[in-house]
């Protein structure tokens, strides 16, 4: 653990050097129909694109290569599912049949290269056979997690305009079955965009209804391709074309769809499996997130693949399938090399079992490295892991956009010594850089916005879909040839990156990016509500949870416990359970600038302890008192 030893500063350097011949050489370990000559076309996109001239596809460097390269017996996936009490192993040759036949499956609906196809199923192998056939056959997926609600969903089937959707009829929590195709119907039903066909994975645990024509049953459509001998082959793509869609967090007006390329997307994390998270060809990795956050795009459904390794579809959680000892038992069953989770997973863990009595007895002699990113990884949470797992811990950052990592510690080019509170440092592709509101550079330990100098690597998102001038106005306007990450942070004297929060009103809770206007939004629907905010306060499992405070239309006379159980409810409703939305609280009135902008950032630091000062700018101090009293009475602030 001495930066001496370790490969990061030169190779790092390497890339700045000269950043084409770093990605070009990197891109050797894909296979391509047509290698790119032109590694950076500058004059294409909106800030350039990676291997413009290069041609590809995903879903043959993900199975059949290997395959081709005799690693047909390894398993690929292993499906393993506490809540079902299923374990499958499934090769790399079985993971090519069940692909191909889905492949052609949606070749027979119509499906063709560009079309979206939105997918919306829990953590099953059917979920991936669906991502890898629209790879196959250059059809741009859109995962849309299970928990949404049907407005969330509908948004997304406007702006994708998919021609058939792909779901479950059911996901599995914890005690209890969640209907999914409902939602899917609701979903529908509320867009103006209608897909074509409904194909369904009819689940044991709860059977759901078909709409005659629209809906068809994916496991009979399987079996008779299985039975018929049908395939699809991949198609050629360039490696500028679309892999899928993703869609950030929010209710209000357009959602923003980050696209992935596919040339780009397979190099980046192909690199990253070898030099940052240090892993072999063969070695089994885990990522434990679902596949509808970007987590489990890149690092459960395509980076173990590229990179030949077997990659964990776990169907549970980190308590209560059955206990806080369920990771360890994954880990030991399957000889786990790396975990990657978010930090709310151990703080759950830790909470039930706080002196790591449920690892006895199961043997993690293959575990080496324990990632965590989502959220800031709290030093106690840090510790707490390293002294009970005897393995390094290391915290890193990246999000939704970039799709893989923007600051970590590389275990593969040689760990760097930990620096509790740390994301560590930037890989290479990343310059980043702290700025003042003068779009200045501040000195090393100096707070301030974290910014990506362009053009940003590969696998980054090179827009928003169909939205080239949002994606501008977003991403690059502020900080005229920089990418804005929306957090803020520094760099200390060692080239380490501290991130300490959101610079906008994005909230994270347990590693799931939420808007507080999105929230606020929904608030503000309430017949009794004149208005509203939405502020992240700190929570010792989740990282953060929405705290909203209202203040009701003059001459309501109902009480204000039951307004704020209506609008927990409707928060439930419109966003979903994903928002963990429990807490509102009435108040007179809330503090404003004298311009009338809500002092959200006062209101948060008064609810989590922190140091605050009155802001110039205030309108009327006393607010302030008043909102310190209505947090008092709810066991909150200080």
């Amino acid at each position: 653990m001495d930066a001496r030893t370790s490969r990061y500063r030169s190779v790092y350097d390497r890339w700045q050097r000269d950043p084409e011949g770093f990605w070009g050489e990197a891109a050797q370990a894909i296979d391509w129909y047509e290698q790119p000559k032109k590694i950076f076309d500058r004059s294409a996109g909106v800030y350039g694109r990676w291997f413009a001239d290069g041609v590809c596809n995903t879903c043959y460097n993900a199975i059949d290569r290997h395959v081709a390269q005799g690693r047909g017996a390894q398993p690929a996936l292993i499906y393993d599912s506490p809540v079902t009490n299923t374990k499958r192993r499934i090769t790399y040759a079985e993971l090519l049949d069940e692909v191909k036949s889905y492949a052609a499956i949606l070749r027979d609906f119509g499906v063709q290269k560009g079309d979206r196809v939105i997918i919306y199923m829990p953590m099953v192998p059917e979920a991936l056979y669906a991502m890898y056939a629209c790879a196959r056959i250059g059809a741009v997926h859109s995962v849309v997690f299970g928990g949404f609600a049907a407005k969330e969903l509908a948004t997304r089937i406007d702006d994708a305009k998919p021609k058939l959707m792909i779901t479950a009829s059911c996901g599995i929590e914890p005690g209890r079955t969640v209907a999914y195709k409902p939602l899917l119907d609701e979903a529908i039903k509320l867009a103006s965009h209608k897909p074509e066909f409904v194909l369904l994975l009819q689940r044991p645990q709860l059977e759901a209804a078909m709409i005659a024509g629209r809906d068809h049953d994916l496991a009979q459509l399987r079996a008779a391709a299985l039975r018929d001998g049908k395939s699809a082959e991949c198609v050629p793509l360039a490696a500028t074309d679309p892999l899928y869609i993703l869609y950030t967090s929010g209710t209000t007006g357009i959602p923003k769809g980050v696209v992935r390329d596919n040339g780009g997307h397979m190099v980046a994390l192909r690199w990253s499996m070898e030099n940052l998270y240090g892993v072999a060809p063969g070695e089994t990795y885990w990522a434990a997130s679902d596949i509808g956050w970007v987590v489990g795009h890149s690092y459960i459904v395509y980076a173990p693949l590229f990179h030949g390794c077997t990659s964990i579809l776990y169907e549970g959680k980190p308590v209560g399938t059955p206990d806080a000892g369920a990771f360890w038992r994954v880990i030991a069953d399957h000889g786990v090399a790396a975990l990657f989770t978010a930090p709310t997973a151990f703080r759950a863990i830790k909470k039930e079992d706080p002196q790591g009595k449920l690892l006895a007895g199961y043997d993690l002699s293959k575990f080496r490295t324990l990632f965590l990113a989502g959220e800031r990884a709290d030093p106690d949470t840090i510790q707490w892991a390293e002294n009970i797992l005897k393995v390094p811990v290391l915290d890193h950052w990246w999000q939704t956009e970039t799709g893989w990592c923007i600051a970590g510690n590389p275990v593969g080019l040689g760990q760097l010594p930990v620096k509790y509170g740390s994301a560590c440092v930037p890989m290479p592709g990343y310059d980043v850089q702290v700025l003042d509101e003068a779009h200045k550079p501040v000195g090393p330990g100096k707070m301030g916005a974290i910014v990506v100098k362009l053009p940003l690597p590969p696998a980054c998102l090179p827009t928003l879909w169909q939205q080239d001038e949002r994606f501008k106005e977003s991403y690059l306007a502020e900080f005229p040839g920089y990418y804005k990450t929306a957090d803020a942070g520094f760099i200390d004297e060692e080239g380490y990156l501290f991130i300490m929060s959101r610079t906008d009103d994005i909230i994270n809770v347990a590693g799931h990016r939420l808007s507080t206007g999105g929230m606020e939004e929904v608030l503000a629907s309430h017949p009794d509500v004149a208005e509203c905010a939405v502020v992240g306060i700190k929570d010792e499992l989740k990282g953060e949870v929405p705290c909203g405070f209202i203040v009701l239309k003059a001459g309501v006379k109902r009480q204000p416990a039951e307004i704020e159980k209506e609008i927990v409810g409707l928060v439930r409703e419109k966003i979903g359970p994903v928002a963990a939305f429990k807490l509102a609280i009435t108040v007179n009135r809330l503090p404003k600038t004298r311009s009338g902008k809500i002092l959200r950032g006062t209101m948060k630091k008064i609810a989590d302890h922190d140091a605050w000062s009155m802001p110039a700018t205030i309108d009327d101090p006393a607010i302030l008192d008043e909102i310190a009293a209505a947090l008092k009475t709810r066991g909150l602030g200080g």
